[in-house]
């Protein structure tokens, strides 16, 4: 997946904003104003920082070398993946739906709620 599909597929998820809030070159897209993905713009190879279940880091770790532990960010709460890797484009469209899933659920009632009415 290259940068501008992956961009497309964030941006299309209900309530996402693209934002460079730390510098020209780190993407991240936020959902109700939370972080879900970012990237740096000019890392080679394209990755991106996903949230991921602790649980479910820990073994996505494991059985996928291009799945490693965040990159400047909480190793236990985000992975940095490799999009230019061997992984398929399902495999990476289901580990974006699974950061922004666990984003939304810890969302305050209120802002589910402006999500849903979206």
């Amino acid at each position: 997946m290259d940068v501008e599909t992956y961009r497309e597929y964030c941006l299309a998820k209900k309530g996402v904003t693209e934002e460079f809030p730390f510098n020209e070159t780190t993407l991240v897209f936020k959902v109700m104003g939370k972080m879900f993905a970012l990237t740096g713009l000019d890392r080679i190879p394209f990755s991106v920082n996903l949230k991921c279940d602790p649980d479910r880091a820990i073994e996505l770790r494991e059985y996928h070398p291009e799945i490693t532990p965040g990159y400047h960010m909480s190793k236990i709460h985000w992975n940095t993946v490799n999009f230019s890797g061997t992984l398929a484009t399902d495999m990476l469209c289901k580990l974006i739906d699974h950061s922004y899933d666990l984003v939304v659920s810890s969302l305050t009632k209120k802002l589910k709620q402006e999500l849903e009415n979206l």
